[in-house]
């Protein structure tokens, strides 16, 4: 059970459901994964994180959470994929009705299955761009469509689908793939982050799995492979984004926190903040709010 505080320690008035531009709903869910276990503890190690890391962001001169953040009560429902997949997509599209910055933490990569449909049905001409290590492109997947190796199936079909940092996948999963919009990890090259800004249409969603990330600098996750993404090629490519697209909300998933490896928790926490921060400089998402810039 998640203990209720406000997100990163942040005062209570920048806090509350009526005052803040973001919510951001945890989705302490693995029922699906099939190596390590422990994604559902993700939500709360991040969350602790977030209460040790400096809210000053020095690359954009902000205090983001003066925008706001509002914590929303975790989504529970575990009977099965399906029930959790629907109630993440009840939740998320509810804040989106609000008029909220909504943003999802993980769990397991099956939550993105409802948060994307959500998106999707909320924004015209979606395109989700999935930074991850696998491709997550099965139809199906020990008896169930809502598994995380299907994370993305969905959305190849029902929107413009970009992938990048593939590096694991099943032979099936070519079938369900456009690879002229597959940035493999082995395979980027110089320019490749302005190619596939120009594949993206004006609204965006972004899913992260944290084993996008290079081992090396992010271990604790539940399917860690070897030749992964570093933070500053990220973060150049997540600031292209928001600066020239308009990124409607996001999700991150499958931390699985070691207790005696804290740095992942960390990275996850500064990777998120770091995303509401570009968010909010480079997106006029409410011009009258911007003295706080």
């Amino acid at each position: 059970m998640m203990s209720k505080k406000n997100y990163a320690g942040i005062p209570d008035k920048y806090a509350r459901i009526d005052e803040a531009k973001v919510v951001l709903i945890p989705v302490p869910y693995d029922g699906t994964s099939t190596w390590q276990k422990g994604a559902d503890k993700g939500p709360e190690a991040f969350l602790e994180a977030s209460e040790n890391m400096e809210l000053y962001d020095i690359e954009t001169r902000s205090e983001v959470y003066k925008k706001g953040v509002y914590l929303a009560p975790p989504v529970t429902e575990d009977e099965s994929p399906e029930k959790m997949v629907e109630a993440v997509y009840k939740t998320t599209k509810n804040y989106i009705k609000q008029d909220k910055f909504v943003t999802l933490f993980g769990g397991e990569h099956s939550i993105s299955i409802g948060s994307i449909r959500a998106f999707n049905e909320s924004f015209e001409d979606l395109t989700v761009v999935q930074i991850d290590a696998h491709a997550d492109l099965r139809p199906e997947y020990e008896g169930s469509k809502c598994n995380h190796a299907c994370a993305m199936h969905e959305a190849g079909k029902t929107t413009n689908l970009i992938q990048v940092g593939i590096r694991s996948m099943d032979v099936s999963e070519n079938d369900h793939m456009d690879e002229n919009q597959v940035y493999f990890a082995h395979d980027l090259y110089e320019d490749w982050q302005d190619d596939a800004i120009g594949q993206m249409t004006p609204n965006v969603f972004i899913t992260i799995d944290l084993d996008a990330f290079d081992p090396s600098i992010l271990p604790s996750t539940g399917t860690p492979e070897p030749g992964g993404l570093f933070w500053y090629e990220t973060l150049e490519f997540l600031k292209m984004m928001f600066k020239k697209k308009n990124v409607v909300g996001f999700d991150i998933v499958e931390l699985c926190p070691n207790k005696n490896e804290k740095s992942s928790d960390f990275l996850a926490a500064k990777l998120y903040y770091k995303m509401l921060s570009y968010k909010f400089k480079y997106q006029n998402y409410n011009e009258e709010d911007d003295e706080d810039e």
